[in-house]
């Protein structure tokens, strides 16, 4: 149970490169599944939540083979197809191992998913789409139990484009029979990354990133050599960083397309910022000026890098509005960052913000993973030691956290 300690006051400054993306890479382990054959992963992020997916894996009966280069081998033969509570309830994406294991298995066992406590993202739409295809699905003891006869293609409207739902539709159709399509799907990068995972495997998959996807099913796929788009959460998250601490920071891997609303409201916010091929730099020498952010599926705003954002705003000059429609407890952490001299107020989905012109060091809580990420920005930014306990949570998602801040000279250590 590590703790974060910083030494605020001091600019973030020089060049850092964002690592393998955390929602893309997850649901890649998930889709190897699906292959007759051996799948190869690079640009794998070392997070607590890759150990925890590979755990997964291996108790399901598959090969895991995670070197030190940030590259994975997958036998994905296995022999239960089954996901244990006490590695689901770690991290909500193993839900996503129930489409693959459904197609690929015609059955699976899946422990209800835990992860951050930000909000109640049902899993009412995984089931409906799954459903629709011809899977029937149990809930008993904890577990959902799902059983198919064969998967056969449908129309699969969801009622909202989530991420998740899209993800074990489009993984569960690809071995399907016919053809699916996914209206009001989710737009992200990562699940275009995971379609051309998928493609490359010999998928026939249409439209990723837009709002219908069409898929043909296939009889069979096999494993391929992918590399992982670049995080642009963490790219976010560093770009954001650079402006909290007055610096100037270059993220390498930063893809603008990835970015492009985070990007526009830095710049009405006053930070500078230059864009070239795969690389992103912020840079910000004064007190940024109050704006209103509303958060939504991509590519509206994203809701993982809302704290950060929120932390930023509360050292700008004026009052700001940040709107949160994604997820309803996604402000649990604004009592933390109080404690830090911040005035946020929150109003149901709404946090006020009162700019202030400093922050002080305090003893705080990461309540999740963006929330403790965000902690440590406003740590970086304030005057003074600030502690940040349960750094567990920011573990889960930030590869070498700590190292990449000193490099761009934050003073931080880790204390058991």
């Amino acid at each position: 149970m590590g703790k974060f300690v910083i030494e605020g006051g001091q600019p973030l400054k020089g060049k850092v490169k964002a690592s393998g993306a955390k929602n893309a890479v997850l649901k890649l382990m998930a889709a190897s599944l699906l292959s007759d054959t051996p799948c190869f992963i690079s640009n794998v992020p070392k997070i607590r939540d890759v150990f925890t997916m590979v755990e997964v894996l291996r108790w399901m009966g598959a090969e895991v083979d995670f070197d030190g280069d940030h590259r994975m081998f997958i036998n994905p033969k296995v022999s239960k197809a089954e996901a244990p509570y006490d590695l689901v309830s770690q991290m909500r994406a193993s839900i996503i191992v129930l489409g693959p294991l459904l197609a690929k298995y015609g059955k699976a066992k899946v422990a209800m998913p835990g992860g951050c406590n930000i909000g109640s993202r049902k899993i009412d739409l995984h089931l409906k789409g799954l459903e629709s295809m011809g899977a029937e699905i149990e809930v008993k003891g904890g577990f959902f139990e799902a059983k198919t006869k064969g998967l056969r293609g449908t129309l699969v409207p969801l009622d909202f484009p989530s991420v998740g739902a899209t993800e074990n539709i489009l993984m569960a159709a690809v071995l399907a029979d016919g053809e699916t399509v996914i209206e009001n799907a989710a737009r992200e990068p990562e699940i275009v990354d995971l379609a051309n995972f998928l493609n490359k495997m010999g998928a026939q998959i249409k439209g990723a990133g837009g709002t219908s996807i069409k898929i043909k099913g296939v009889r069979r796929l096999k494993g391929v050599n992918y590399q992982v788009i670049p995080d642009r959460i963490e790219a976010g998250t560093f770009l954001i960083a650079a402006a909290i601490t007055n610096g100037e920071v270059t993220v390498e891997g930063a893809r603008s397309e990835h970015l492009e609303l985070v990007i526009s409201k830095l710049r009405e916010a006053g930070a500078k910022i230059s864009e070239k091929d795969n690389e992103v730099t912020v840079s910000l020498s004064k007190r940024p000026q109050a704006i209103d952010v509303a958060v939504l599926p991509f590519p509206g705003f994203p809701t993982d890098l809302q704290p950060q954002i929120t932390v930023f705003l509360s050292l700008a000059e004026g009052i700001s509005i940040v709107t949160e429609n994604v997820f309803e407890n996604r402000f649990l952490y604004v009592d933390e960052l109080n404690r830090m001299g911040t005035d946020v107020r929150i109003e149901g989905h709404h946090a006020i913000i009162r700019g202030v012109s400093k922050l002080y060091g305090a003893p705080v809580k990461a309540t999740d993973l963006r929330g403790g990420a965000a902690l440590v920005l406003a740590g970086l930014a304030a005057e003074g030691e600030t502690i940040v306990s349960d750094i567990y949570h920011i573990e889960r998602g930030y590869e070498n956290f700590k190292e990449k801040l000193e490099k761009l000279g934050a003073r931080i250590s880790i204390i058991e």
